[in-house]
């Protein structure tokens, strides 16, 4: 018998959706513009934006089928429902019975769309426009589609066990490493000093961030329902968790807490919750935020000065590195009394440790890899750097005869 399609849930949904675009733009946007130099805060901007349009238009022709359409052989969706074929407004969706799949598709759309977005933190100020957008279509196609099928659409690493809750491994991992391959590609910016031109911008971005961050993990649950609740409450206590770690790191390094140090830790702590939002403790999620801080804080101060990689706004040391963590603390804190599917090393099941770590490296290898192919193709092709003239200039108004600000 068919399950009916709830009103509740779908409501739910609906909202959820609405709060996940809502951290794309004008989040991610308003976040990073904020940390750029005020000569490129547009094109920053515009970056996140022309993310989400392309993405809304992949997602619909092929990205949803290819990822969610069914299994091929654990490596790719069915393509049958290719240019929304046989989905109609009564069809409920195959892996949330209770929703429409015209929303589930949408709410899943706004996910690939942050994924790309976000990587756009780690090249602002030196990539030409004209790559970027190339970039968007052939990642979200080649690299984003395959990862979420593996993880979330039947592939092979969701029938291993892999926990992802919210996106750890698909969102936060793949767009941290994509966008660590894509900076060792363009190599360094001119002046690599982070120079925030206006920090409100980015505390408001990061509040919005933090706002449609409830729709992104709650959501995941795809019910208005008890394990909504609880990963409403996990995503908050671990956000704040992170926030207060990230403030003391900054306390005992310099002297004295910075806002970006506090909107950084807050980020930080809302990606290492949500692999695990769905499957852990309250207090587990706090101790997920606590330490989160102290890796990604290293992660930047330390690691990234040693290498000497130009990720501009810290893509891969917030995203990439509390992913990372968010993923293997899942398999250490997952709880088979907040959600049956997971059973964590802590709760008896080591064999769980071993499958997220598995998931980790092969999402980081190939994410990597392939992004370094694209980036090396669009390189030799439309060139991915802009002039160094245009890049001491500004790009706004080198690349969009646009300006943020009144001279």
């Amino acid at each position: 018998m068919n399950t009916p399609i709830n009103p509740g849930d779908t409501a739910w949904i609906l909202i959820s959706t609405g709060l996940v675009l809502l951290m794309t733009v004008p989040g991610v946007a308003l976040f990073y513009g904020g940390l750029t130099k005020k000569e490129n805060v547009l094109n920053t901007m515009f970056m996140s934006i022309i993310a989400f349009a392309i993405t809304s238009i992949i997602w619909v022709l092929y990205g949803y089928p290819l990822a969610f359409g069914g299994d091929i052989h654990g490596i790719i969706g069915n393509p049958t429902n290719i240019l929304m074929n046989n989905i109609n407004i009564n069809t409920p969706a195959t892996l949330a019975p209770t929703i429409p799949a015209l929303i589930y598709i949408g709410f899943q759309l706004t996910f690939a769309a942050i994924t790309i977005a976000l990587i756009s933190g780690a090249v602002v100020e030196r990539m030409k426009f004209s790559a970027w957008t190339a970039f968007v279509i052939l990642w979200v196609s080649l690299v984003y589609v395959p990862v979420a099928h593996w993880i979330w659409g039947g592939g092979f690493l969701g029938q291993l066990g892999a926990l992802d809750f919210a996106g750890g491994t698909v969102v936060h991992i793949n767009s941290g490493i994509a966008a660590l391959a894509l900076v060792y590609l363009l190599g360094k910016r001119k002046d690599t000093r982070l120079l925030p031109h206006h920090l409100g911008y980015s505390v408001i971005g990061a509040s919005l961030l933090w706002f449609g961050w409830f729709g992104f993990n709650a959501g995941s649950a795809l019910a208005a329902n008890g394990l909504a609740a609880s990963a409403f409450l996990a995503t908050n206590t671990a956000t704040a968790a992170a926030m207060i770690s990230w403030i003391i790191l900054d306390c005992i390094k310099t002297g004295k807490p910075t806002l970006l140090g506090a909107i950084s830790g807050a980020i930080a702590g809302l990606v290492a919750i949500t692999p695990a939002a769905g499957y852990v403790t309250i207090p587990a999620a706090m101790i997920i935020g606590l330490i989160t801080s102290i890796f990604s804080y290293l992660a930047i101060s330390n690691l990234k000065p040693k290498l000497g990689y130009d990720d501009a706004l810290d893509v891969f040391g917030i995203h990439g590195v509390s992913g990372l963590w968010g993923s293997i603390a899942t398999g250490l804190f997952a709880a088979p009394f907040v959600n049956e599917l997971g059973k964590g090393l802590f709760y008896g099941n080591p064999g769980q440790l071993l499958v997220q770590v598995l998931a980790v490296v092969v999402v980081m290898a190939y994410s990597f890899i392939v992004t370094l192919i694209i980036g090396k193709l669009l390189d030799v092709t439309i060139g991915l750097r802009v002039s160094e003239k245009e890049e001491i200039e500004g790009l706004d108004t080198n690349l969009h005869e646009e300006t943020g600000y009144r001279l």
